[in-house]
């Protein structure tokens, strides 16, 4: 999860595959010399690698970026780096968001960038409560006192106005990003991403996790962007990382305990106990009835056109919203089309 929500990820570490190289920057794919490499493609993430960037890894170790003809280098990101300034400045050939909010930001504020693919279909932030004093939907809102970090702030002010409760109804509280102020009782309610189940387990296995999408808000996470000219002169590497990571999650969908098992190979510091129990979840959060229709990836112009309108609502964009045209493109889906996976969610 990116470090504006919640801040329970991994360091980068050295990757133990045999098909990896361990660059300065990042994990790199090392060709063979017979392979036809289009030149070297740079992702910068938002964040440090972790379980939202498994379909990424299987990609590298299952071959399928030197099979398009890339050379990929993943440029992980963390608390003290910038995700669109190597982007702009071409250091990097598109980049990974958290959740959609950051590029409808980061356009609003005149930075030429545009949405691409989406790797899940939900964003994962939830409120998390405990079984004796659950909240499982909005009407239990009011009266409680949510824990939120001040980045996410107006992650509860769309929920308000989206549902039409007062802020007066509500007690937010400002929090770090451990679960400890729900453990003691500080809150009622503490914000984070339910993908983080080991950070999770401190409030018990029969712990309450309320997506924001259960709350009124549509919202989409693992956001691939790039910049307009990227998108305009150059696609073709665009849809070759795209249609290549998309095999990936494929792989994954079928494979998802041996997925994990490359990915904490690659990635040392996490925990296989853990990343096996949580596999399934980000697996249904990648995929669902649009993906099976549409393929791994999708997204829909009209909710991002939603998403706009409540951010706007409350207040996100003083100097005015960006145009919905302005923040997308359907293009590299539509050129990938051929290699985007259709599959639905996984069987509970």
């Amino acid at each position: 999860m990116n470090g504006n929500f919640d801040i329970n990820r991994r360091s980068f570490m050295k990757s133990g595959l045999a098909a990896v190289a361990v660059a300065s920057g990042g994990m790199q794919l090392a060709l063979t010399p017979g392979a036809k490499a289009a030149g070297k493609v740079v992702i910068q993430y938002d964040w440090l690698m972790s379980n939202g960037q498994i379909g990424d890894i299987a990609a590298v170790a299952n071959g399928y970026f030197k099979d398009a003809g890339l050379e990929v280098e993943f440029s992980p990101g963390g608390p003290n780096a910038s995700t669109v300034p190597p982007v702009i400045s071409g250091a990097a050939q598109l980049g990974q968001f958290s959740e959609t909010p950051q590029l409808f930001a980061a356009r609003a504020s005149g930075v030429p960038v545009k949405i691409i693919a989406c790797g899940f279909r939900t964003g994962p932030y939830a409120l998390t409560s405990k079984a004796s004093n659950p909240i499982k939907g909005v009407a239990d809102l009011k009266g409680k006192k949510i824990g939120i970090q001040p980045t996410a702030r107006f992650v509860m002010d769309e929920i308000l106005a989206k549902n039409g409760i007062s802020a007066s109804d509500v007690t937010v509280i400002n929090v770090g990003f451990d679960k400890g102020p729900l453990v003691r009782g500080d809150v009622d309610a503490i914000g984070g991403w339910i993908t983080n189940t080991q950070a999770l387990s401190v409030v018990g296995d029969d712990r309450i996790d309320l997506l924001v999408r259960d709350l009124g808000l549509n919202s989409y996470a693992d956001v691939y962007f790039a910049t307009d000219a990227a998108i305009e002169k150059d696609p073709g590497t665009l849809v070759k990382f795209i249609g290549a990571v998309a095999k990936g999650w494929g792989w994954v969908h079928a494979n998802p305990q041996e997925a994990v098992k490359k990915m904490v190979a690659a990635y040392p510091e996490m925990d296989l106990g853990w990343e096996e129990k949580t596999v399934n979840l980000v697996l249904k959060l990648s995929f669902d009835g649009a993906t099976a229709k549409d393929g791994w990836g999708t997204f829909d112009p009209a909710s991002i056109e939603e998403q706009l309108a409540l951010l706007d609502k409350v207040g996100q964009y003083p100097n005015g919203r960006p145009k919905a045209a302005d923040v997308y493109t359907t293009k590299i889906l539509e050129l990938s089309a051929a290699d985007r996976p259709k599959l639905d969610a996984p069987a509970a």
